[in-house]
């Protein structure tokens, strides 16, 4: 029944009623902490693989319910495509600038991306900017939607913490093409990079970030607030970038290799 109908039959002004969004379903939640997991495992999987895997599971599911819920957090399969993210086409997209780039110094090129974290009941998201030479994650938010402004807000930490970076490289995601995010960039004097076709590789470095952040905190505990998350995310990525060893950096640690960087010591 339309809600003007039902304001007439109460005696209500319809001014005075308003629509109160439903909050996700318990069941639902269950169902994309089980997506989230096996997205890690298996990034390469669409909608239909992950719902028969999840049908294995014993989960009653079908690929359309698994489609919404994967585009309700935010996440898609990882493979070579024309797109992997769904700008707003009011937008500009910004060129791809790293396809001759050698990355060679600190802040030479920082990446940005958006992840979805669970908890006990309901969920976040993640947005992280990372240096792409040091690994080093520059700062981080979270936030209860998918929206540009905790973006932003994590851009502006970065730079007043550690400088600005010659080249700034994202998905072609709404968030990153609003002009609240790609003005802030401009008023730096930073250049914009986005990820164009078949360029799935390039958020490989941030993936594997996000493994490293569910598997060895996010998914070892139940979280109830965000306030908890934040906390537990402060003291892993302080961990993260001071004290655990990366394979790919000889067994340094981002920091470690980020302020032994020439730039950096110039800067200093």
């Amino acid at each position: 029944m339309p809600v003007s109908s039902q304001c007439e039959l109460l005696g209500l002004s319809r001014s005075s009623v308003y629509y109160r969004p439903r909050g996700v379903e318990e069941a639902d939640l269950l169902l994309m902490r089980s997506i989230d997991e096996l997205h890690l495992e298996h990034p390469f999987l669409g909608a239909r693989k992950l719902a028969r895997l999840l049908k294995d599971e014993g989960y009653a599911v079908g690929r359309r319910h698994v489609g919404t819920l994967m585009r309700r957090m935010g996440i898609a399969a990882i493979y070579r495509k024309p797109r992997t993210s769904v700008p707003d086409k009011a937008n500009r997209i910004y060129p791809y600038l790293l396809s001759q780039v050698t990355i060679e110094r600190a802040n030479q090129v920082w990446s940005c991306d958006i992840t979805y974290l669970p908890m006990a009941r309901g969920f976040v998201y993640l947005v992280a900017i990372l240096d792409l030479y040091s690994r080093k994650v520059m700062s981080w938010r979270t936030w209860n939607t998918l929206s540009s402004e905790f973006c932003v807000e994590a851009l502006q930490e970065a730079i007043v913490r550690f400088g600005r970076p010659e080249i700034f490289n994202t998905d072609q995601g709404s968030q990153f093409t609003a002009e609240v995010f790609t003005d802030e960039l401009h008023a730096n004097e930073i250049n914009i990079s986005m990820d164009g076709k078949g360029r799935w590789i390039d958020n490989v470095f941030v993936e594997r970030l996000w493994r490293s952040v569910k598997c060895e905190e996010i998914y070892l505990h139940a979280y109830e607030t965000p306030q908890e998350i934040n906390a537990a995310l402060s003291r892993y990525f302080n961990f993260y970038n001071g004290r655990r060893p990366h394979q790919a950096l000889d067994q340094r640690t981002p920091d470690a290799l980020y302020f032994q960087s020439d730039a950096i010591r110039l800067v200093a």
